[in-house]
């Protein structure tokens, strides 16, 4: 079987070294095993979106000499096809509208007091409206707008095999319950568009950061209701600033623009990821093809890497 992984950034901003360190873990990944690596631009969040982001993320990578396999892959082109699943789900009953508001969930009584990822949702409109697009139209009538849609999330324990953290299990309906696949603006959200994305595109390798690990439980009850194989997951620890929080401005601009500008050589970036993942590179010699060499998952630290403030 031939290794299919990607790199999917968001053009929300410039790549900094964080993104750069996961997505050399993908390549590496990928070209040690002789497979693919597409790059898929996940630019589904429009408002958030910056101008000339994704010509920035091209020449970030191209300069770093990450290579890709085949066109660029743009998310926001697969409306269609988002919209074409989104009906399948629909007509299972595995999706449901919704017309709560984030104030609706979080004063409900059942709901505890709001996560990184957002309260619990109590299920306030699971069984409120008719099943399929009849459903849709009911909704709309009595929210006053288009609703948006959720996933009817499974009860039970799902668990997450990966390749470098272990299985991991979650509970996504007592944690998290139904989540939001499709928004009211008619767009795919994050889960849906990527599942999708990622059958579509033949995607049987997923290595990126482990703060997505427990999406990956949430992908995975959307693959199983569509009938799809689930791709190989392999979640990397992050770079996180001295304050043990991701990296952020607060810890200085760490964007591989920044370091360009300062006169640092993809060299040096290269050596500096290199030894945060316990290969044995001198500094300022960092050398794709040495990289790609000297890799194995057994010298990467399970420990996240702690930024410094330099290069070495």
């Amino acid at each position: 079987m031939t290794w299919i992984g990607r790199l999917a950034p968001s053009p929300t901003g410039v790549l900094h070294l964080g993104n750069a360190r996961s997505f050399l873990l993908a390549w590496l990944d990928a070209r040690q095993a002789q497979g693919q690596l597409l790059l898929r631009i996940e630019d589904l969040d429009g408002p958030r979106n910056k101008p000339g982001a994704v010509e920035a993320t091209l020449e970030d990578l191209r300069w770093l000499g990450l290579d890709w396999d085949g066109l660029v892959h743009l998310q926001s082109e697969r409306h269609s096809r988002h919209r074409e699943v989104l009906l399948q789900l629909l007509e299972q009953t595995d999706v449901y509208p919704c017309i709560c508001t984030r104030k609706d969930v979080e004063q409900a009584a059942s709901a505890p007091h709001a996560g990184e990822e957002g309260p619990l949702y109590p299920g306030t409109c699971r069984e409120r409206f008719a099943p399929g697009l009849a459903g849709l139209t009911e909704a709309e009538s009595e929210g006053g707008r288009k609703p948006f849609l959720r996933f009817r999330v499974r009860p039970g324990v799902v668990q997450v095999q990966d390749s470098f953290c272990g299985a991991r299990d979650f509970d996504v309906f007592q944690t998290l319950g139904d989540f939001p696949i499709w928004r009211r603006e008619d767009e795919a959200a994050y889960h849906l568009a990527v599942v999708v994305d990622d059958h579509d595109q033949g995607v049987n390798r997923v290595v990126r950061g482990d703060d997505l690990l427990s999406s990956a439980a949430r992908q995975i009850q959307l693959h199983q209701a569509l009938g799809w194989a689930l791709p190989s997951y392999a979640h990397v620890p992050l770079v996180l600033g001295e304050d043990g929080k991701r990296l952020a401005k607060r810890h200085g601009d760490t964007s591989l623009r920044e370091f360009r500008r300062q006169g640092v050589s993809a060299e040096q970036v290269l050596a500096w990821i290199g030894q945060s993942c316990g290969l044995p590179v001198a500094k300022h010699q960092g050398n794709l093809e040495k990289l790609r060499e000297l890799w194995t998952w057994e010298h990467l630290p399970s420990a996240p890497v702690i930024w410094r403030e330099r290069l070495d």
